[in-house]
Protein backbone atom coordinates (compact mmCIF):
# COMPACT_ATOMS: atom_id res chain seq x y z
CA UNK A 1 0.00 0.00 0.00
CA UNK A 2 0.75 3.52 -0.52
CA UNK A 3 1.60 4.26 3.33
CA UNK A 4 2.74 0.45 3.86
CA UNK A 5 6.70 1.19 4.60
CA UNK A 6 5.62 4.09 6.54
CA UNK A 7 6.60 2.58 9.78
CA UNK A 8 9.95 1.34 8.23
CA UNK A 9 11.36 4.60 7.15
CA UNK A 10 13.26 5.23 10.65
CA UNK A 11 15.56 3.96 11.89
CA UNK A 12 15.05 3.73 15.70
CA UNK A 13 11.91 2.64 17.85
CA UNK A 14 9.78 5.20 18.45
CA UNK A 15 8.11 6.37 21.78
CA UNK A 16 4.99 4.75 20.75
CA UNK A 17 5.93 1.73 19.34
CA UNK A 18 7.52 1.47 22.93
CA UNK A 19 4.47 2.18 25.06
CA UNK A 20 2.37 0.02 22.57
CA UNK A 21 4.60 -2.99 22.75
CA UNK A 22 4.82 -2.87 26.20
CA UNK A 23 1.01 -2.48 26.98
CA UNK A 24 0.16 -5.52 24.87
CA UNK A 25 3.19 -7.83 26.13
CA UNK A 26 2.06 -7.06 29.63
CA UNK A 27 -1.37 -9.91 29.67
CA UNK A 28 1.04 -12.15 27.40
CA UNK A 29 2.34 -12.85 31.13
CA UNK A 30 -0.30 -14.75 32.08
CA UNK A 31 -1.41 -16.35 29.15
CA UNK A 32 0.54 -19.55 29.63
CA UNK A 33 -0.72 -19.60 33.54
CA UNK A 34 -4.19 -20.40 31.96
CA UNK A 35 -2.81 -22.70 29.84
CA UNK A 36 -1.51 -24.71 31.95
CA UNK A 37 -3.13 -23.87 35.15
CA UNK A 38 -5.11 -27.37 35.81
CA UNK A 39 -1.36 -28.64 36.22
CA UNK A 40 -1.89 -27.22 39.68
CA UNK A 41 -5.43 -26.93 40.29
CA UNK A 42 -5.90 -30.13 39.11
CA UNK A 43 -3.70 -31.79 40.95
CA UNK A 44 -4.46 -34.99 42.80
CA UNK A 45 -3.51 -35.33 45.95
CA UNK A 46 -2.56 -38.16 48.07
CA UNK A 47 -6.34 -40.01 49.15
CA UNK A 48 -7.68 -42.65 50.36
CA UNK A 49 -11.80 -43.90 51.17
CA UNK A 50 -13.17 -42.97 54.39
CA UNK A 51 -13.17 -45.50 56.66
CA UNK A 52 -15.48 -45.89 60.50
CA UNK A 53 -12.67 -48.58 61.16
CA UNK A 54 -9.47 -46.28 60.51
CA UNK A 55 -7.53 -43.81 59.60
CA UNK A 56 -4.11 -45.27 60.24
CA UNK A 57 -2.80 -45.06 57.01
CA UNK A 58 -0.43 -48.37 57.81
CA UNK A 59 -3.93 -50.34 58.10
CA UNK A 60 -5.91 -48.52 54.90
CA UNK A 61 -6.08 -50.50 51.87
CA UNK A 62 -3.64 -50.42 48.66
CA UNK A 63 -5.83 -49.60 46.38
CA UNK A 64 -7.44 -45.76 47.18
CA UNK A 65 -10.37 -46.66 45.67
CA UNK A 66 -11.43 -49.53 47.90
CA UNK A 67 -12.47 -49.78 51.71
CA UNK A 68 -13.04 -52.64 54.56
CA UNK A 69 -16.19 -54.29 54.68
CA UNK A 70 -15.75 -55.32 58.22
CA UNK A 71 -13.36 -54.16 61.23
CA UNK A 72 -11.27 -57.69 60.61
CA UNK A 73 -10.05 -55.70 57.59
CA UNK A 74 -9.87 -59.02 55.68
CA UNK A 75 -12.75 -58.03 52.92
CA UNK A 76 -12.67 -54.82 50.61
CA UNK A 77 -15.47 -52.93 48.61
CA UNK A 78 -15.14 -50.35 46.28
CA UNK A 79 -15.58 -47.20 48.07
CA UNK A 80 -19.07 -44.84 46.91
CA UNK A 81 -19.74 -41.12 47.14
CA UNK A 82 -21.84 -42.17 50.14
CA UNK A 83 -18.54 -43.27 51.76
CA UNK A 84 -16.71 -40.49 50.82
CA UNK A 85 -12.95 -39.57 50.68
CA UNK A 86 -10.01 -37.94 52.83
CA UNK A 87 -7.54 -36.18 51.40
CA UNK A 88 -4.05 -35.05 52.27
CA UNK A 89 -3.95 -31.40 51.77
CA UNK A 90 -0.40 -30.43 53.03
CA UNK A 91 0.38 -29.52 49.52
CA UNK A 92 -2.51 -28.55 47.92
CA UNK A 93 -5.16 -27.44 50.30
CA UNK A 94 -8.11 -27.54 47.66
CA UNK A 95 -8.19 -28.66 44.21
CA UNK A 96 -10.80 -29.44 41.62
CA UNK A 97 -10.10 -33.15 42.43
CA UNK A 98 -10.75 -33.34 46.32
CA UNK A 99 -13.75 -30.03 45.58
CA UNK A 100 -15.92 -32.68 43.31
CA UNK A 101 -14.35 -36.46 44.15
CA UNK A 102 -12.99 -36.51 40.45
CA UNK A 103 -11.02 -40.02 41.77
CA UNK A 104 -11.32 -43.40 41.26
CA UNK A 105 -14.31 -44.18 38.69
CA UNK A 106 -14.81 -40.15 37.94
CA UNK A 107 -11.33 -39.41 37.42
CA UNK A 108 -11.50 -39.52 33.73
CA UNK A 109 -13.28 -35.93 33.80
CA UNK A 110 -10.03 -34.33 35.22
CA UNK A 111 -8.88 -35.03 31.46
CA UNK A 112 -12.79 -33.80 30.31
CA UNK A 113 -11.78 -30.30 32.18
CA UNK A 114 -9.00 -29.66 30.05
CA UNK A 115 -10.67 -30.73 27.26
CA UNK A 116 -13.24 -28.60 27.52
CA UNK A 117 -10.97 -25.66 28.07
CA UNK A 118 -8.75 -26.79 24.78
CA UNK A 119 -12.02 -26.94 22.91
CA UNK A 120 -12.69 -23.32 24.11
CA UNK A 121 -9.33 -22.12 22.82
CA UNK A 122 -10.24 -23.79 19.25
CA UNK A 123 -13.46 -22.23 18.61
CA UNK A 124 -11.95 -18.61 19.87
CA UNK A 125 -8.96 -19.10 17.06
CA UNK A 126 -11.21 -19.37 14.52
CA UNK A 127 -14.79 -17.03 15.48
CA UNK A 128 -11.83 -14.13 16.75
CA UNK A 129 -9.73 -14.21 14.00
CA UNK A 130 -12.50 -14.12 11.34
CA UNK A 131 -14.43 -11.18 13.42
CA UNK A 132 -11.18 -9.37 13.59
CA UNK A 133 -10.62 -9.13 9.79
CA UNK A 134 -14.09 -7.88 9.72
CA UNK A 135 -14.73 -5.64 12.60
CA UNK A 136 -11.22 -4.72 13.55
CA UNK A 137 -8.34 -5.94 15.66
CA UNK A 138 -8.71 -3.53 19.04
CA UNK A 139 -12.19 -4.27 19.48
CA UNK A 140 -12.17 -7.82 19.50
CA UNK A 141 -8.78 -7.75 21.42
CA UNK A 142 -10.26 -5.79 24.34
CA UNK A 143 -14.19 -7.82 23.87
CA UNK A 144 -11.25 -11.19 24.74
CA UNK A 145 -9.80 -9.06 27.66
CA UNK A 146 -12.66 -8.49 29.23
CA UNK A 147 -14.05 -12.12 28.49
CA UNK A 148 -11.30 -13.47 30.52
CA UNK A 149 -11.36 -11.70 33.11
CA UNK A 150 -15.16 -12.19 33.84
CA UNK A 151 -14.87 -16.17 33.08
CA UNK A 152 -12.15 -16.75 34.72
CA UNK A 153 -13.69 -15.03 37.76
CA UNK A 154 -16.30 -16.79 37.45
CA UNK A 155 -14.83 -20.30 37.00
CA UNK A 156 -13.04 -19.60 40.66
CA UNK A 157 -16.90 -18.87 41.44
CA UNK A 158 -18.30 -21.99 39.77
CA UNK A 159 -20.74 -24.09 42.24
CA UNK A 160 -20.13 -27.50 40.49
CA UNK A 161 -18.25 -29.11 38.45
CA UNK A 162 -20.23 -28.44 35.34
CA UNK A 163 -20.69 -24.85 35.66
CA UNK A 164 -17.14 -24.98 35.97
CA UNK A 165 -16.13 -26.40 32.71
CA UNK A 166 -18.93 -23.96 31.28
CA UNK A 167 -16.51 -21.06 32.35
CA UNK A 168 -13.51 -22.79 31.43
CA UNK A 169 -14.79 -23.18 28.15
CA UNK A 170 -15.14 -19.46 27.77
CA UNK A 171 -11.87 -18.08 29.75
CA UNK A 172 -10.04 -20.83 26.76
CA UNK A 173 -12.23 -18.77 23.68
CA UNK A 174 -10.99 -15.43 25.14
CA UNK A 175 -7.42 -16.60 25.60
CA UNK A 176 -7.18 -17.61 22.08
CA UNK A 177 -8.96 -14.89 20.80
CA UNK A 178 -6.67 -12.20 22.76
CA UNK A 179 -3.24 -14.02 22.07
CA UNK A 180 -3.85 -14.11 18.11
CA UNK A 181 -5.17 -10.36 18.13
CA UNK A 182 -2.37 -9.14 20.67
CA UNK A 183 0.45 -10.29 18.26
CA UNK A 184 -1.61 -9.50 14.95
CA UNK A 185 -1.95 -5.87 15.81
CA UNK A 186 1.56 -5.59 17.48
CA UNK A 187 2.73 -7.07 14.05
CA UNK A 188 1.06 -4.18 12.08
CA UNK A 189 2.25 -1.02 14.44
CA UNK A 190 5.80 -2.58 14.16
CA UNK A 191 8.39 -1.69 11.63
CA UNK A 192 9.67 -4.80 9.46
CA UNK A 193 13.42 -4.43 10.79
CA UNK A 194 12.18 -5.33 14.50
CA UNK A 195 9.31 -7.35 14.08
CA UNK A 196 11.46 -10.50 14.97
CA UNK A 197 13.35 -8.83 18.25
CA UNK A 198 9.41 -7.83 19.41
CA UNK A 199 7.88 -11.10 18.34
CA UNK A 200 10.84 -12.91 20.34
CA UNK A 201 10.33 -10.59 23.17
CA UNK A 202 6.76 -11.36 23.66
CA UNK A 203 7.82 -15.15 23.47
CA UNK A 204 9.78 -14.42 26.44
CA UNK A 205 6.55 -12.80 27.70
CA UNK A 206 4.85 -16.09 27.39
CA UNK A 207 7.72 -18.22 28.89
CA UNK A 208 7.84 -15.93 31.74
CA UNK A 209 4.20 -16.69 32.70
CA UNK A 210 5.13 -20.28 33.25
CA UNK A 211 7.70 -18.91 35.92
CA UNK A 212 4.62 -16.71 37.05
CA UNK A 213 2.92 -19.72 37.41
CA UNK A 214 5.07 -22.11 39.76
CA UNK A 215 5.39 -19.51 42.28
CA UNK A 216 1.65 -18.10 42.45
CA UNK A 217 0.45 -21.45 42.84
CA UNK A 218 3.05 -22.29 45.23
CA UNK A 219 1.49 -19.12 47.32
CA UNK A 220 -1.49 -19.46 46.57
CA UNK A 221 -2.75 -23.26 47.02
CA UNK A 222 -6.23 -23.22 46.89
CA UNK A 223 -7.84 -23.55 43.41
CA UNK A 224 -10.50 -21.16 43.83
CA UNK A 225 -7.92 -17.75 44.93
CA UNK A 226 -5.65 -19.38 42.19
CA UNK A 227 -7.96 -18.92 39.44
CA UNK A 228 -9.05 -15.87 41.01
CA UNK A 229 -5.36 -14.03 41.22
CA UNK A 230 -4.67 -15.17 37.95
CA UNK A 231 -7.73 -13.69 36.13
CA UNK A 232 -8.80 -10.55 38.00
CA UNK A 233 -5.54 -8.72 36.54
CA UNK A 234 -7.37 -8.61 33.23
CA UNK A 235 -10.00 -6.08 34.64
CA UNK A 236 -6.60 -3.67 34.38
CA UNK A 237 -5.40 -4.98 31.37
CA UNK A 238 -8.70 -3.91 29.73
CA UNK A 239 -8.23 -0.48 31.20
CA UNK A 240 -4.77 -0.16 29.36
CA UNK A 241 -5.06 -1.11 26.39
CA UNK A 242 -8.03 0.95 25.80
CA UNK A 243 -5.09 3.49 24.76
CA UNK A 244 -3.93 1.08 22.00
CA UNK A 245 -4.92 2.18 18.43
CA UNK A 246 -6.68 0.64 15.68
CA UNK A 247 -4.41 -0.87 13.03
CA UNK A 248 -4.05 1.78 10.21
CA UNK A 249 -3.53 -0.65 7.74
CA UNK A 250 -6.20 -2.03 8.27
CA UNK A 251 -8.76 0.96 9.11
CA UNK A 252 -7.29 2.10 5.33
CA UNK A 253 -8.05 -1.44 3.86
CA UNK A 254 -12.24 -1.03 5.55
CA UNK A 255 -12.24 2.25 3.93
CA UNK A 256 -11.84 3.72 7.28
CA UNK A 257 -9.43 6.21 5.71
CA UNK A 258 -10.59 9.41 7.81
CA UNK A 259 -9.67 7.32 11.29
CA UNK A 260 -6.62 6.27 9.87
CA UNK A 261 -5.33 9.58 9.21
CA UNK A 262 -6.58 10.31 12.63
CA UNK A 263 -4.87 7.53 14.23
CA UNK A 264 -1.44 8.22 12.31
CA UNK A 265 -1.58 11.94 13.48
CA UNK A 266 -1.91 10.73 16.91
CA UNK A 267 1.26 8.82 16.46
CA UNK A 268 3.00 11.40 15.13
CA UNK A 269 1.92 13.67 18.40
CA UNK A 270 3.16 11.33 20.73
CA UNK A 271 6.21 10.84 19.37
CA UNK A 272 7.20 14.65 19.08
CA UNK A 273 6.05 15.74 15.93
CA UNK A 274 3.50 18.61 17.23
CA UNK A 275 2.78 19.13 13.19
CA UNK A 276 1.29 15.58 12.64
CA UNK A 277 1.29 13.38 10.37
CA UNK A 278 2.58 14.76 6.60
CA UNK A 279 0.27 11.59 5.06
CA UNK A 280 -2.60 13.40 3.73
CA UNK A 281 -6.35 11.48 3.57
CA UNK A 282 -5.73 11.55 -0.19
CA UNK A 283 -3.07 9.26 -0.14
CA UNK A 284 -4.89 6.99 2.64
CA UNK A 285 -8.02 6.56 0.01
CA UNK A 286 -5.76 5.36 -2.86
CA UNK A 287 -5.20 2.78 -0.89
CA UNK A 288 -9.24 2.60 -0.37
CA UNK A 289 -9.70 1.22 -3.84
CA UNK A 290 -7.66 -2.15 -2.58
CA UNK A 291 -9.81 -3.21 0.25
CA UNK A 292 -13.43 -2.93 -1.32
CA UNK A 293 -13.51 -6.44 -0.79
CA UNK A 294 -12.28 -6.75 2.78
CA UNK A 295 -15.32 -7.16 4.38
CA UNK A 296 -16.66 -10.09 2.76
CA UNK A 297 -13.58 -11.78 3.29
CA UNK A 298 -13.99 -15.49 4.63
CA UNK A 299 -12.48 -18.42 6.32
CA UNK A 300 -12.97 -20.40 2.42
CA UNK A 301 -10.19 -17.35 1.07
CA UNK A 302 -7.48 -18.97 2.90
CA UNK A 303 -7.75 -22.18 0.36
CA UNK A 304 -9.35 -20.16 -2.86
CA UNK A 305 -6.17 -19.61 -4.66
CA UNK A 306 -3.14 -22.08 -4.63
CA UNK A 307 -0.49 -19.32 -3.29
CA UNK A 308 -2.57 -19.43 -0.07
CA UNK A 309 -4.14 -22.78 -0.15
CA UNK A 310 -0.38 -23.87 -0.03
CA UNK A 311 0.73 -21.41 3.07
CA UNK A 312 -2.45 -21.94 5.12
CA UNK A 313 -1.78 -26.06 4.49
CA UNK A 314 1.89 -26.07 5.19
CA UNK A 315 1.45 -23.47 8.14
CA UNK A 316 -1.47 -25.71 9.87
CA UNK A 317 0.81 -28.64 9.44
CA UNK A 318 3.75 -26.94 11.48
CA UNK A 319 1.10 -25.71 14.22
CA UNK A 320 0.07 -28.88 14.84
CA UNK A 321 3.13 -30.00 15.04
CA UNK A 322 4.66 -28.01 17.62
CA UNK A 323 1.70 -28.08 19.66
CA UNK A 324 1.12 -31.82 19.36
CA UNK A 325 4.51 -32.35 21.10
CA UNK A 326 4.48 -28.98 23.35
CA UNK A 327 1.18 -29.92 25.56
CA UNK A 328 2.40 -33.53 25.38
CA UNK A 329 5.35 -32.80 27.39
CA UNK A 330 4.21 -29.66 29.29
CA UNK A 331 1.19 -31.25 30.83
CA UNK A 332 3.06 -34.52 31.98
CA UNK A 333 5.35 -33.44 33.95
CA UNK A 334 4.22 -35.56 36.81
CA UNK A 335 5.81 -38.29 35.67
CA UNK A 336 9.33 -37.39 36.79
CA UNK A 337 8.65 -37.91 40.31
CA UNK A 338 9.99 -34.45 41.11
CA UNK A 339 8.34 -31.31 42.45
CA UNK A 340 6.09 -30.03 40.51
CA UNK A 341 6.97 -26.33 41.19
CA UNK A 342 10.46 -26.71 40.98
CA UNK A 343 10.06 -28.92 37.62
CA UNK A 344 7.31 -26.09 35.63
CA UNK A 345 10.16 -23.83 37.10
CA UNK A 346 12.96 -25.56 35.17
CA UNK A 347 10.77 -26.00 32.20
CA UNK A 348 10.07 -22.27 31.84
CA UNK A 349 13.75 -21.00 32.52
CA UNK A 350 15.48 -23.50 30.44
CA UNK A 351 12.83 -21.96 27.59
CA UNK A 352 14.51 -18.71 27.86
CA UNK A 353 17.92 -19.02 26.02
CA UNK A 354 16.58 -20.78 23.46
CA UNK A 355 14.34 -17.95 22.40
CA UNK A 356 17.13 -15.99 22.48
CA UNK A 357 19.00 -18.44 19.76
CA UNK A 358 15.51 -18.22 18.11
CA UNK A 359 16.26 -14.47 18.23
CA UNK A 360 18.90 -14.49 16.20
CA UNK A 361 18.28 -17.35 13.81
CA UNK A 362 14.92 -15.90 12.86
CA UNK A 363 17.00 -12.14 12.49
CA UNK A 364 20.10 -12.89 10.60
CA UNK A 365 19.13 -16.41 8.46
CA UNK A 366 14.94 -16.19 8.35
CA UNK A 367 11.84 -17.27 9.36
CA UNK A 368 11.48 -20.14 7.26
CA UNK A 369 14.74 -22.07 8.23
CA UNK A 370 14.25 -21.30 12.06
CA UNK A 371 9.90 -22.93 12.15
CA UNK A 372 11.60 -25.53 10.00
CA UNK A 373 14.87 -26.24 11.80
CA UNK A 374 13.06 -26.13 15.35
CA UNK A 375 10.43 -27.93 14.50
CA UNK A 376 13.05 -31.16 12.51
CA UNK A 377 15.22 -31.13 15.62
CA UNK A 378 12.65 -31.17 18.09
CA UNK A 379 11.44 -34.64 16.59
CA UNK A 380 14.71 -35.78 16.33
CA UNK A 381 15.43 -35.46 20.22
CA UNK A 382 12.31 -37.45 20.74
CA UNK A 383 13.01 -40.10 18.58
CA UNK A 384 16.61 -39.95 20.49
CA UNK A 385 14.95 -40.54 23.74
CA UNK A 386 14.02 -44.11 22.77
CA UNK A 387 17.70 -44.99 23.31
CA UNK A 388 17.62 -43.62 26.89
CA UNK A 389 16.95 -46.25 29.69
CA UNK A 390 13.99 -46.16 31.49
CA UNK A 391 15.73 -45.59 35.20
CA UNK A 392 18.08 -42.82 33.36
CA UNK A 393 14.95 -40.18 35.09
CA UNK A 394 17.20 -36.88 35.15
CA UNK A 395 18.70 -37.60 31.41
CA UNK A 396 14.69 -37.74 30.35
CA UNK A 397 13.65 -34.92 31.90
CA UNK A 398 17.15 -32.70 29.96
CA UNK A 399 15.86 -34.23 26.84
CA UNK A 400 12.01 -33.25 27.48
CA UNK A 401 13.20 -29.65 28.71
CA UNK A 402 15.72 -29.40 25.68
CA UNK A 403 12.57 -30.76 23.01
CA UNK A 404 10.09 -28.60 24.90
CA UNK A 405 12.10 -25.64 24.25
CA UNK A 406 12.85 -26.10 20.55
CA UNK A 407 9.29 -26.40 20.27
CA UNK A 408 8.36 -23.49 22.16
CA UNK A 409 10.98 -21.32 19.94
CA UNK A 410 9.43 -23.06 16.76
CA UNK A 411 6.11 -21.41 17.68
CA UNK A 412 6.96 -17.91 18.70
CA UNK A 413 8.69 -18.40 15.25
CA UNK A 414 5.61 -19.45 13.57
CA UNK A 415 3.86 -16.09 15.36
CA UNK A 416 6.10 -13.91 13.34
CA UNK A 417 5.64 -16.18 10.39
CA UNK A 418 2.39 -16.22 9.92
CA UNK A 419 2.01 -12.83 10.77
CA UNK A 420 4.03 -11.84 7.96
CA UNK A 421 2.80 -14.34 5.06
CA UNK A 422 -0.58 -13.83 5.67
CA UNK A 423 -1.66 -10.55 3.95
CA UNK A 424 -3.69 -7.99 6.01
CA UNK A 425 -7.15 -8.26 3.93
CA UNK A 426 -6.80 -12.23 5.72
CA UNK A 427 -3.70 -11.49 8.56
CA UNK A 428 -5.83 -12.38 11.77
CA UNK A 429 -8.64 -15.13 9.74
CA UNK A 430 -5.26 -17.24 8.67
CA UNK A 431 -3.46 -16.54 12.55
CA UNK A 432 -7.14 -17.73 13.89
CA UNK A 433 -7.37 -21.03 11.45
CA UNK A 434 -3.32 -21.54 12.08
CA UNK A 435 -4.11 -21.67 15.96
CA UNK A 436 -7.34 -23.57 15.37
CA UNK A 437 -4.78 -26.54 13.95
CA UNK A 438 -2.49 -25.77 16.87
CA UNK A 439 -5.27 -26.36 19.52
CA UNK A 440 -5.93 -29.56 17.49
CA UNK A 441 -2.73 -30.90 17.88
CA UNK A 442 -3.40 -29.80 21.96
CA UNK A 443 -6.57 -31.78 22.03
CA UNK A 444 -4.93 -34.77 19.90
CA UNK A 445 -2.32 -34.92 21.71
CA UNK A 446 -3.77 -37.05 24.98
CA UNK A 447 -5.14 -39.63 22.65
CA UNK A 448 -1.59 -40.38 21.31
CA UNK A 449 -0.32 -41.12 24.58
CA UNK A 450 -3.25 -43.38 24.95
CA UNK A 451 -1.56 -45.64 22.78
CA UNK A 452 1.45 -46.50 25.30
CA UNK A 453 -1.54 -49.30 26.18
CA UNK A 454 -0.69 -51.30 23.34
CA UNK A 455 3.18 -50.38 23.17
CA UNK A 456 4.56 -48.75 25.66
CA UNK A 457 7.12 -46.90 23.38
CA UNK A 458 4.61 -46.05 20.33
CA UNK A 459 3.99 -42.64 21.67
CA UNK A 460 7.58 -40.99 21.54
CA UNK A 461 7.65 -42.46 17.69
CA UNK A 462 4.55 -40.67 17.23
CA UNK A 463 5.41 -37.50 18.68
CA UNK A 464 9.19 -37.72 17.04
CA UNK A 465 7.94 -38.45 13.86
CA UNK A 466 5.28 -35.51 13.52
CA UNK A 467 7.52 -32.91 13.93
CA UNK A 468 9.74 -34.18 11.27
CA UNK A 469 7.35 -35.16 8.29
CA UNK A 470 5.29 -31.20 9.23
CA UNK A 471 8.60 -29.33 9.61
CA UNK A 472 9.96 -30.26 6.23
CA UNK A 473 7.15 -28.44 3.72
CA UNK A 474 7.60 -25.32 5.40
CA UNK A 475 11.08 -24.88 3.42
CA UNK A 476 8.97 -24.32 0.34
CA UNK A 477 7.23 -21.07 1.34
CA UNK A 478 8.61 -17.96 0.65
CA UNK A 479 11.02 -15.93 3.13
CA UNK A 480 9.58 -12.97 4.58
CA UNK A 481 12.86 -11.74 6.13
CA UNK A 482 13.33 -7.68 5.77
CA UNK A 483 9.83 -7.72 3.54
CA UNK A 484 6.79 -5.38 4.23
CA UNK A 485 3.61 -6.60 5.04
CA UNK A 486 1.33 -7.16 2.08
CA UNK A 487 -2.25 -5.94 2.19
CA UNK A 488 -4.03 -8.23 -0.20
CA UNK A 489 -4.34 -11.67 -1.40
CA UNK A 490 -3.14 -10.81 -5.00
CA UNK A 491 -0.37 -9.15 -3.89
CA UNK A 492 0.77 -12.66 -2.08
CA UNK A 493 -0.10 -14.40 -5.23
CA UNK A 494 2.27 -12.07 -6.94
CA UNK A 495 5.26 -12.45 -4.32
CA UNK A 496 5.44 -15.92 -4.67
CA UNK A 497 5.24 -16.00 -8.49
CA UNK A 498 7.82 -13.53 -8.16
CA UNK A 499 5.98 -10.76 -10.15
CA UNK A 500 6.43 -7.26 -8.99
CA UNK A 501 3.53 -5.84 -7.79
CA UNK A 502 1.69 -2.75 -9.15
CA UNK A 503 2.12 -0.62 -6.16
CA UNK A 504 6.07 0.17 -4.77
CA UNK A 505 7.93 1.98 -2.85
CA UNK A 506 8.19 4.98 -5.14
CA UNK A 507 4.77 5.08 -5.19
CA UNK A 508 4.89 6.56 -1.66
CA UNK A 509 7.21 9.44 -3.63
CA UNK A 510 4.78 9.86 -6.52
CA UNK A 511 2.13 11.00 -3.28
CA UNK A 512 4.33 13.07 -1.67
CA UNK A 513 6.96 13.01 0.89
CA UNK A 514 6.05 11.44 4.56
CA UNK A 515 9.56 12.27 5.88
CA UNK A 516 8.28 14.53 8.17
CA UNK A 517 6.24 11.45 9.62
CA UNK A 518 7.56 10.21 13.28
CA UNK A 519 6.32 6.70 13.28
Amino acid sequence: MATGDVLDKDSFFSPFQTILVSLLSAPLTLVATHNLMQIFTAAVPPHHCHSNFTLDPKHLPADPCTRYVSPLMNETKACSEEDGWDYNRSVHTSTIISEWDLICDREPLKEVAQSVYMAGVLVGAIVYGTLADRFGRRAVLLCCILQIAAMGTGASLSPNFISYCFFRFLTGMGICGFLINDLGLTMEWTPKRFRPAVSMFQGYCLTFGQIVLAGVAYAITDWRWLQMALSLPFFIFFIFIWWVPESFRWLTLTRCSHQALINLNRVARINGDNTGSTITLEMLQQDDQKGGLVKKMTPFDLFRTPVMRKITISLSMSWFSSSFCFFALAMDIQRFGLNIYLVQVIFGCTELPLRILSTITATYIGRRFSVSFFLLISGVLILGSLAIPTDKMILQMSIAVLTKGFLGSSIVCAYLYTAELFPTALRQTGIGFTNMMMRLGAVVAPVAMMTKVYVPFLPLIIFGVVPIICGVPILFLPETLNSPLLDTVEEVEKRVRKITPEVTNDSIHETGSVRGTKL
